[in-house]
């Protein structure tokens, strides 16, 4: 990561490593972020805003301290000055210190390198993706063709589940902040646990899928 990170604060987003993202940048001060990035590294760190943004949106409102550095994959300019995005998630990652030298935010960042399971957590990774499966896979439709992909890394299996279903921002900042993939694999799990419980207390039928 270079040395400043341009920071992109979202009320409602949170990014994961090895994660694809798109984003629509309107904003001119977001316009300028997008247009150093392309002309230095291409990185943009995501970061979610803490409640009670709205009262300084125009400002710096405080963010999690806790955030994912992305690396633009596909930039589309638009006539208008506007941008179409597509970030890839890089590395998790801590601000230390804001600099408030552009219209945009940056930071002074410590990288977070996603740890390499030990060797006994591979049980319980695999443990946690077969209750993933188990939660995510509608009783009548149990074939193969909607089952998760076999192929896929537990941790980017993990990681796209944590970006992609329908939980709230904070609950996906939680998983982001833990330190570990077996720790956010359970997490993710409990979570799941409970989403689906409330789900069938409620008597509804709706889907935790985006």
């Amino acid at each position: 990561m270079s040395e400043l990170l341009p920071l992109f604060p979202l009320p409602n987003v949170v990014l994961f490593p090895n994660v694809f993202l798109p984003l629509h940048i309107f904003e001119p001060r977001y316009r300028e972020m997008v247009a150093d990035a392309i002309a230095s590294d291409r990185l943009i760190g995501m970061v979610l805003l803490r409640p009670g943004w709205r009262s300084d949106y125009e400002g710096r409102p405080p963010v999690y301290p806790i955030g994912c550095s992305g690396v633009m994959t596909h930039v589309e300019r638009l006539a208008d000055g506007r941008y179409n995005i597509v970030l890839r998630g890089v590395e998790r990652f801590r601000v230390l210190e804001e600099d408030h030298a552009k219209s945009y935010r940056r930071a002074i960042v410590q990288p977070l390198p996603e740890r390499p399971p030990a060797a006994a957590d591979r049980d319980a990774l695999r443990t946690c993706r077969a209750k993933l499966e188990s939660l995510l896979t509608p009783a009548d439709r149990a074939s193969a063709d909607v089952k998760m992909p076999a192929a896929m890394a537990d941790e980017d299996l993990v990681n796209a589940l944590a970006q992609y279903l329908d939980f709230e921002p904070l609950e996906k900042q939680a998983l982001l902040e833990h330190d570990g993939l077996r720790s956010r694999a359970q997490t993710l799990v409990e979570l799941l646990e409970m989403k689906m419980l409330a789900l069938k207390v409620a008597g509804g039928g709706s889907t935790l899928a985006h």
